[in-house]
């Protein structure tokens, strides 16, 4: 675009490799018996995450074993980058693909295969991927299996995930250019340990340095078994939040780093915590947004419903069905296009924290049309013809 200065977006956290095993039944009498019993304790959730290495300790069993057992020696039905950071990066690169927008991945890789098949994978998306860390250690990755029937039809999942080589990335891996972004992504920092427990220091930093900054979540398996049923940490106490411009959850991660019960509590905690906005997210359910008015449009805590196009194209037989792996991430890469490009336009006034929601909405709500959580573009620009007529339909749905 004309007369619009180019803009450095940088992200470090979480990258793997998916293993998508779909259509197994979370009721059957074999999957039953890997089921978690108490918190933490290294058995399966829908819709939670855990450590292979603990989920390989609970069942008493290798990880080989089980997934044939749990899926009955099939192979998995396909193979993707997965990742919360990383997908995001992806998807608001494809959707932001007609802007000087340059985006940066931070993380590492092992020298295997599957670190091989993400650089291959990564390198044609237009994510710069040069400043990542190459150890000595296995890539990264998560044994997805995916129910799609589900919770009466809203489709669940489940991640074994392996971190790997993530476990060796550290603050001193983030070179001084990443602090030099106008936006800084902190993306499932929980599965890249180092990263996540220095995360109040780093946003310090990005914030010292003059960048907005985004944090978006993922379930917590190290804390939730280190202090079953207690509060996850976000960095060091508190202090995390009054450095987070835009906080982007889902309802169980929220519950959980908020340590509330109810709703209600746990919208007023975040919204009285110092983030400038949070967005929460909830499968099928409505979304919550709020913004206290210092970066963004003021928006008192306020609900918006799913994409309703996106919910009767699902119900019916002919629609192209994937699963609901990276939903969540495309949600946030969705949020992240309107957020750059808002940023990008912006001579006078805020962000609109409704439009950044509305492409969210858009974005991943058609992820459930494809498996896997990133999109294999077939050509430039085909993520984004197909996500804006949903993103047009739901501002009509929304009257925005």
């Amino acid at each position: 675009m004309a007369g619009v200065s180019p803009m450095l977006v940088s992200g470090v956290g979480c990258w793997l490799m998916d293993n998508l095993y779909n259509h197994i039944d979370f009721t059957s009498a074999v999957f039953r018996k890997y089921l978690s019993r108490k918190p933490g304790d290294g058995g399966l959730s829908p819709g939670r995450l855990v450590f292979a290495e603990e989920f390989e300790r609970f069942a008493d069993r290798a990880i080989d074993r089980i997934l044939d057992d749990i899926t009955g020696g099939k192979d998995a039905q396909a193979r993707n980058v997965g990742g919360p950071c990383i997908v995001a990066m992806i998807s608001a690169a494809q959707l932001a693909g007609d802007r000087d927008i340059s985006f940066r991945f931070y993380g590492a890789r092992g020298e295997d295969i599957d670190g091989r098949n993400l650089v291959e994978r990564v390198g044609i998306t237009g994510v710069d991927i040069s400043g990542c860390k190459l150890v000595p250690e296995n890539t990264p990755f998560t044994d997805v299996f995916s129910d799609p029937d589900y919770a009466q039809g809203q489709g669940e999942r489940i991640f074994v995930n392996s971190i790997g080589a993530a476990g060796a990335f550290a603050p001193e891996d983030l070179p001084s250019e990443f602090f030099d972004s106008q936006i800084c992504i902190f993306g499932g920092t929980a599965l890249v340990p180092q990263i996540h427990d220095n995360l109040t220091a780093l946003l310090g930093r990005a914030k010292q340095a003059g960048a907005l900054t985004v944090v978006n979540t993922v379930y917590d398996f190290r804390n939730e078994k280190r202090n079953p049923g207690q509060p996850w940490p976000l960095g060091q106490g508190g202090d995390s939040y009054k450095l987070i411009d835009l906080l982007i959850m889902d309802n169980e991660e929220a519950q959980k780093i908020s340590g509330t019960q109810g709703q209600q509590a746990m919208w007023d905690y975040f919204a009285e915590s110092g983030v400038a906005a949070f967005i929460i997210t909830h499968g099928a359910e409505p979304i919550t947004a709020f913004s206290d008015g210092r970066l963004f449009d003021a928006c008192e805590i306020q609900s918006f419903p799913v994409s309703q196009r996106v919910k009767q194209e699902l119900a019916t037989p002919q629609a192209a069905k994937g699963d609901t792996t990276g939903c969540g991430d495309n949600f946030v890469g969705g949020a992240l296009a309107s957020l750059v490009t808002q940023c990008q336009d912006q001579t006078e006034g805020k962000p609109d924290l409704k439009d950044i929601v509305a492409w969210g909405v858009a974005s991943g709500g058609t992820a459930c049309f494809y498996m896997g959580g990133a999109f294999a573009e077939q050509h430039p620009g085909q993520r984004r013809e197909q996500v804006v007529p949903y993103y047009q339909d739901y501002k009509t749905q929304i009257k925005l």
